[in-house]
């Protein structure tokens, strides 16, 4: 069925569903009776005059007399403002014709896993999700005992269990990935029937916060359930069995073997044991670029009033933001998963002496409502395979494993904090100076917000020196964009160094490993970057393996 698209309307942030419609109906010229149906497409913020805030929207209406009345829209606002659109389906594709021997068999829980379980589950291929952490509810139990007690269990904490590493975050769901197949309108779709708020929808920037995703998660899988696939906790894929090129079945804990001729490689970024036993096998892969750096607070209502022109606005919340540098050398500098109203918390997942967390890192979270003091973010520095000193397909790992250690020595195990001005100064031998010479920010009096205990430390022995001048340049330069933004009282917290996968499993245009049979998948195979695109590739592989097979009869 056509509709009516509408670009660039506008309203203040306080409207009502009313002032929408009735705003439709002037761009329109025609009563507002004669909307039939209304649809919001995208709602973005259009801040350019703050303190004066609008919405501005891109709608769907059927109305009565369509097509005189937009023939008559195109003639006033033109081609740009005023398009003819159709309700679009998202199909996902009939299945293939060699039958399966053996169940899908699906590696890890995290967005890509989970999804791509959900739809194979969906369309009658039953498959068996192997996760090596615990079930949500008892992954928030551990989790928040580590945060307390600083005694970490290896496979269940922020970054193994299910649901993966973006469960304990702030359910980010925008992403840069074009999406013409339907597949991101299907993951915020399938977010909002298993509870999300459906605003998400249209929103420009979706979130839903770690409390509400773990609800979400732990619903999807009931429902995969349901439909009758097979989930199984604290089973960890140990080695994946091949015989002349072909997938043929994996080990479980060392010690089960599930025959399976399709395996789906989704182990998330952090599975490091994974990746040391794929490069034994000889699973082609190869080192990639990333990004590490601080996790960097600043008060909540600093970032509101850069925002919106105000430290609160009713009805909006906490404001967020995205900044980006290239320094002087040519490296980039950018925030990441930037956590309005949230917490810096401790994400380690490699025990130490003690049972505790021999090596270090730091995430951001928020709950859905955002109401936290601080916000914080990622500021991170990027690298590429150049830095890393070894030519080694898992170097980067390395890499990381050097910046945590040292994150860890400095406090025994706890997040090392400075602040940036004592942080610049060893740097750079100078103390950067309040912009106008009134610390605007409060910032000299901010305290962390953390998840895990803290001790405040010199952070400059982290990471490589030219990261380090990088990062102050990069700072210093966010400055000139948000005001404070490089306040000395600012606060950094070490290290953020998974802010992605260092390694790449490579896969052909059907999507497979160079050994047949097994589909690397989402962010830890290094197809994705955030929960949205690794859910979005989890689908494109269900996709692929239903295209090619007809489900196991049972």
């Amino acid at each position: 069925m056509k509709m009516i698209r509408l670009n660039q309307l506008k309203l203040p942030v306080d409207h009502t569903r009313e002032q929408l419609i009735h705003k439709t109906a002037q761009y329109l010229r025609i009563p507002a009776a004669d909307i039939l149906e209304l649809q919001i497409v995208r709602q973005s913020l259009d801040a350019r005059k703050k303190p004066a805030l609008f919405y501005s929207y891109s709608v769907n209406v059927t109305v009565k007399k369509e097509e005189k009345v937009y023939k008559d829209a195109c003639r006033r606002l033109g081609k740009a403002n005023v398009l003819l659109t159709e309700k679009t389906e998202y199909l996902f594709p009939a299945e293939g014709s060699t039958q399966q021997k053996h169940p899908t068999v699906i590696i890890g829980m995290g967005p890509a896993g989970l999804f791509c379980g959900y739809y194979l589950a969906q369309h009658g291929y039953a498959p068996v999700i192997l996760e090596r952490g615990a079930d949500v509810d008892a992954r928030q139990a551990d989790v928040e005992a580590f945060w307390q007690t600083g005694r970490l269990k290896p496979d269940s904490n922020v970054q193994f269990g299910e649901g993966g590493a973006g469960t304990f975050s702030d359910g980010k769901l925008n992403t840069l990935v074009k999406d013409k197949y339907g597949r991101n309108t299907e993951v915020l779709k399938t977010f909002v029937k298993h509870g999300a708020d459906p605003a998400i929808l249209y929103q420009a920037k979706p979130h839903i916060g770690t409390d509400v995703l773990s609800k979400v998660v732990k619903s999807m899988r009931e429902e995969i359930l349901r439909m009758g696939g097979e989930v199984r906790f604290h089973s960890q894929m140990t080695e994946i069995l091949t015989e002349n090129g072909q997938v043929t079945g994996v080990k479980v804990n060392d010690t089960e073997v599930l025959p399976c001729e399709q395996v789906v490689l989704a182990p998330g970024h952090s599975a490091r044991d994974t990746f040391s036993m794929l490069y034994r096998k000889q699973f082609p892969m190869s080192a990639k670029p990333f990004a590490v750096g601080f996790r960097v607070e600043h008060p909540q209502s600093l970032i509101n009033m850069s925002q919106y022109g105000a430290e609160s606005v009713k009805g909006l919340g906490a404001a967020a933001y995205k900044v980006t540098a290239k320094t002087s050398t040519g490296r980039g500098v950018y925030s990441f998963c930037m956590c309005p109203g949230g917490f810096v918390v401790d994400a380690s997942s490699e025990p130490g002496r003690l049972a505790i967390n021999g090596r270090l890192a730091v995430n951001g979270m928020s709950y859905s409502g955002r109401d936290g003091k601080n916000a914080n973010s990622a500021i991170i520095v990027a690298v590429t395979p150049a830095d890393y000193g070894s030519d080694h397909p898992l170097a980067g790992i390395e890499f990381q494993r050097g910046l945590e250690q040292r994150a860890y020595e400095l406090c025994d195990g706890k997040l090392p904090v400075q602040r940036y001005g004592d942080f610049r100064e060893k740097v750079t031998g100078e103390h950067p100076a309040e912009t106008d010479g009134v610390q605007r920010s409060g910032s000299e009096a901010l305290e962390p917000q953390c998840k895990g205990a803290y001790e405040w430390a010199d952070l400059t022995g982290i990471l490589p020196a030219e990261c380090n001048r990088a990062f102050v340049e990069g700072m210093d330069s966010f400055d000139r964009q948000i005001h404070g933004f490089a306040s000395p009282g600012t606060i950094l917290t070490g290290v953020e160094s998974r802010t992605s996968s260092p390694v790449r499993i490579e896969r052909d245009e059907e999507l497979q490993s160079a050994i047949r049979g097994c589909y690397p998948c989402g962010e830890g195979a290094g197809y994705a970057g955030g929960i949205t695109s690794a859910a979005m590739d989890g689908i494109r592989v269900a996709e692929q393996i239903a295209s090619q097979f007809a489900p196991l009869q049972r």
